[in-house]
């Protein structure tokens, strides 16, 4: 569906934060964003000068005009995001954490704002009084789940160092689109409809239901004024406004006063959270070099593991079969991914609590290791891996038990200036812990530590501990080419632990076999937890399941719901592709 696009004409010279007198910033709302549920073919979006790719078309499109009016990549960060805590609330927002990859064309930069837990939380936290491991949901819903939010932290530090237009004015699409309305998408409604937890709460219940029970309806108008108070506190007086203060004490006040599963936050867990910058991390690849966010992130480790032990095992002929992955590729990548799961489980936690093996995270992913791994793939499926040992490494931890991980949003963007990022953005599971405050919903990040903080007389590295974050799965990704630096490709997607596969699979089939951004987004998904392997349903013909259940494989077909998003660079400007499985466009100049 056609967008209505209008701004106002800016001053070249006045549209960097620190100008005495602002330039006025005018955000159009657009016309409603298409309609999209399911699965819709995307054709894939060409830009010249700059591109924004978000989850929602309202997201997108605010992105888009800041980039219009001169701001930065980061500066359509954050109104993506502001946007995206209101339209797309399942997903990501203020009330949970981020990893922002920056380039300036010079300098690689990761921003962590990841969530953290409590002071008070230990390592007990999500056991039964038996000593059991809670079942999942017994741990989700409620204030126990809800690590110390980061986003808004985070990307004050990057728009300190990166932001062209003010503060304020990144938060005017969000405010006006909260005091005036937007309309219930397919998807929100569809999950609103499907979501089993979230009326308990009776604020949740008031915004996103009707007083039969029944989600709002798609298409109807929903305001939220409560968030728009709580943005227009934060674009006047900074991130201390969340954090601190009223909104800060009602944040506290609904963790701890949860009636059945209170949480452990305080107000100064929320005063004292920092974001941090880390180093990249990035490895080699066929000849280009891909860089993403080092721990607490598992992402690219696992991608760069997956995509390093497939260049060292047999090689395949014929990777894609009448356009879709064949079965001797779905092979080889699913035995690879085991065997980088199996690592995962053991390894990677915050790195400010647990030691590299070997003394680097490099050693997971040195190419000596990986052609030592890749000798363990044979004809048959392995079906479950077992952890390598770098060389020089001593095995101090348990490998962690295989836990749900869902929910996230993807912002990839780059703009006129030669800046780019890749912004993974989350609440964890839908909807969060599924408890609200003033308009937005607070994350239960801290599921995605390990339920069980030790096993076989080893504690777990991803266990729970006072200030420490969570391991992740998300995967925002920059690619360049190797000698020249020359930025290449942003991507990154949701999606939980499958992040790693979808975007291993992007990268493959942009990088390896030839096909656009668009492409390659709308190949069928697959991969591997070191368990069964996994294939997106009905997307795969019988002949391909029945040559891998020859070779020893257990499949499990399920509905493997990527949000991918990419900007690849062209000969005449950017390239940018959206998932068809959910409601993101592209768009730019």
């Amino acid at each position: 569906m056609k967008l209505r696009l209008a701004l106002s004409c800016l001053a070249a010279a006045a549209l960097c934060a620190g100008c005495a007198t602002a330039p006025e910033f005018r955000y159009t709302p657009p016309d409603e964003p298409e309609a999209a549920s399911g699965y819709i073919d995307k054709p894939g979006w060409a830009t010249k000068t700059f591109a924004v790719a978000a989850a929602n078309p309202l997201a997108t499109d605010a992105g888009y005009q800041i980039l219009r009016a001169g701001g930065s990549a980061v500066d359509a960060a954050i109104a993506v995001q502001m946007v995206l805590t209101l339209v797309e609330p399942q997903s990501s927002g203020i009330g949970g954490g981020a990893f922002l990859l920056h380039w300036n064309g010079q300098q690689l930069e990761a921003y962590d704002g990841r969530e953290t837990a409590p002071a008070a939380a230990d390592e007990n936290l999500f056991l039964k009084p038996d000593g059991q491991p809670m079942a999942f949901y017994e741990g989700v819903v409620g204030g126990r789940s809800v690590g110390v939010p980061g986003t808004l932290r985070m990307l004050e530090l990057a728009h300190k160092e990166h932001g062209r237009l003010p503060w304020a004015t990144l938060f005017q699409p969000a405010i006006t689109l909260a005091e005036n309305g937007f309309r219930v998408s397919p998807r929100l409604h569809a999950l609103l409809r499907s979501e089993q937890h979230l009326k308990k709460d009776p604020v949740a219940a008031r915004y996103f239901y009707k007083p039969d029970g029944d989600p709002r309806d798609v298409g109807m108008v929903l305001r939220n004024p409560e968030l728009a108070a709580v943005l227009r506190e934060v674009a006047a007086r900074g991130a201390d406004a969340f954090y601190t203060g009223a909104i800060a004490r009602d944040i506290v006040a609904k963790v701890q006063g949860h009636p059945t599963n209170p949480g452990r936050m305080t107000e100064q867990d929320l005063a004292s959270y920092r974001p941090k910058k880390r180093e990249a991390l990035c490895s080699d690849w066929l000849r280009y070099r891909l860089c993403g966010f080092p721990p607490p992130s598992s992402g690219h480790i696992a991608i760069a593991q997956i995509l390093g032990i497939m260049e060292h095992a047999a090689p395949v002929a014929q990777p894609l079969v009448d356009g879709l992955p064949g079965p001797d590729l779905l092979h080889v990548y699913t035995e690879a991914a085991r065997l980088a799961f199996a690592d995962r489980a053991r390894y990677v936690a915050d790195p400010d609590f647990v030691q590299p093996p070997a003394g680097s995270w490099r050693s997971l992913i040195d190419p000596a290791y990986l052609k030592e791994r890749a000798a363990a793939i044979g004809v048959q499926s392995m079906k479950t891996a077992k952890p390598g040992a770098p060389r020089g490494g001593a095995v101090a931890y348990a490998p962690q038990a295989d836990q749900v991980e869902r929910g996230t949003s993807h912002i990839s963007i780059v703009d006129r200036y030669g800046n780019a990022l890749a912004m993974t953005t989350t609440i964890e599971d839908q909807f969060g812990a599924r408890q609200m405050v003033r308009g937005f919903l607070l994350n239960n990040e801290l599921t995605d530590f390990s339920f069980a903080p030790a096993a076989d007389g080893l504690p777990v590295a991803n266990r729970v501990q006072p200030g420490k974050r969570p391991r992740s799965s998300m995967s925002p990704t920059l690619v360049f080419e190797q000698g020249t630096n020359r930025l290449v490709m942003s991507l990154g997607s949701p999606g939980g632990a499958a992040i790693i596969h979808y975007t291993a699979k992007t990268l493959l089939g942009t990088l390896q076999w030839g096909l656009d951004a668009q492409q390659a987004i709308s190949l069928p998904n697959f991969g591997s937890n070191n368990g069964p392997t996994l294939l997106e349903e009905k997307r795969f013909p019988a002949a391909t399941l029945e040559a891998l259940r020859a070779r020893g494989h257990e499949i499990r077909e399920m509905n493997m719901t990527s949000g991918l998003q990419a900007i690849q660079r062209t000969a005449e400007g950017w390239f940018g592709g959206a998932d068809p499985r959910r409601e993101g466009i592209v768009m730019g100049d």
